[in-house]
């Protein structure tokens, strides 16, 4: 079987019988697939593998075996999770506001927005899919905005596509509201304040962002709601949206959030399993009938059990 043949088979996504070519003898059976399936990376056909999808010569195969040609090689290829539709979950939500344009949910801590690298299930996509299947025809089941996992609170999801499309042109032009209440460490001495500064990738670590030049405008204000020992309740307001926008901008100015695995103090004692941030207020223009309508969300228990642990050590 030439390269050809087995390229084009292994595409298929039904099982492939191949032969290990002659050119291959002495090599790992790893390095084999890669030179004879080179439109797979190699990470995907080392799971495959771990997945028990590959065989030689009728067994299952491992990824240091060496090969010698000749041999029968069959591979069931499989689709990668980021490339399948995202499926219904009977996942609970706590909504707080529904109706034919727009649903809105308090999100819990741990709670994924939008399936991805190491969570392609369990998440609210797969929630929302299981409560509204319409939603199956909106862009990305019409989450329009999102939390990261361990930030608990409100956010909107637009039910149909002309209610997404007025949703992100608000986003655009500023005129959804989004207020955050945040445990800083640290006690803060202005009572209110307005950062601005530009956020991107962090220039070495890929997974983070970071203020940096060439990042993308960024507007976060704040104002002191209460002060503690050595902390502060902080309210904050989204002026735009920017991955991780709280959290980067108040470690910035030298206050980051209790909690934050990523940008918090190092080297101090964590007193929180999570980022002390919460989404508690969102305010927006109706996408149908364009009335004004806000939502709160009260304070996740955690959250309540850490201020009251701060208000005793004052």
């Amino acid at each position: 079987m030439n390269s050809s043949d087995y390229t084009q088979s292994a595409q298929g996504g039904q099982p492939q019988l191949m032969a290990i070519p002659a050119r291959l003898a002495g090599v790992r059976l790893d390095q084999a697939l890669a030179e004879m399936l080179p439109q797979y990376s190699r990470s995907r056909l080392q799971a495959w593998i771990s997945e028990g999808l590959i065989t030689l010569e009728g067994e299952i195969a491992t990824p240091k075996r060496r090969v010698w040609g000749g041999e029968q090689i069959q591979v069931r290829p499989s689709a990668h999770p980021s490339e399948a539709a995202p499926q219904a979950e009977d996942i609970g939500l706590n909504i707080v506001y529904e109706d034919a344009a727009i649903l809105v949910i308090d999100k819990p801590a741990g709670l994924v927005v939008h399936p991805g690298s190491g969570n392609w299930s369990g998440t609210l996509m797969n929630a929302l899919l299981h409560h509204a299947p319409q939603l199956q025809s909106v862009p990305r089941a019409g989450i329009v905005h999102r939390l990261d996992k361990e930030t608990s609170g409100l956010l909107v999801v637009a039910k149909t596509l002309e209610a997404q499309t007025d949703l992100v042109r608000q986003l655009q032009a500023r005129t959804v509201k989004r207020q955050y209440l945040a445990v800083v460490e640290g006690r803060m001495p202005q009572a209110e304040g307005r950062i601005e500064a530009p956020i991107g990738r962090h220039p070495t670590a890929r997974v983070k962002m970071a203020v940096v030049s060439r990042g993308k405008p960024a507007v976060t204000h704040f104002k002191v709601m209460e002060r503690f020992a050595q902390h502060t309740l902080v309210e904050c307001q989204l002026e735009t949206g920017r991955t991780h926008q709280i959290r980067v901008h108040m470690q910035s100015i030298g206050y980051p959030l209790v909690g934050d695995p990523a940008y918090g103090a190092k080297n101090k004692q964590r007193i929180f399993k999570r980022q002390a941030l919460h989404a508690w207020r969102l305010g927006l223009l109706h996408p149908s009938t364009q009335q004004a309508m806000a939502w709160e969300a009260p304070l996740p228990r955690d959250f309540q059990e850490l201020l009251a642990a701060l208000r005793a050590q004052a």
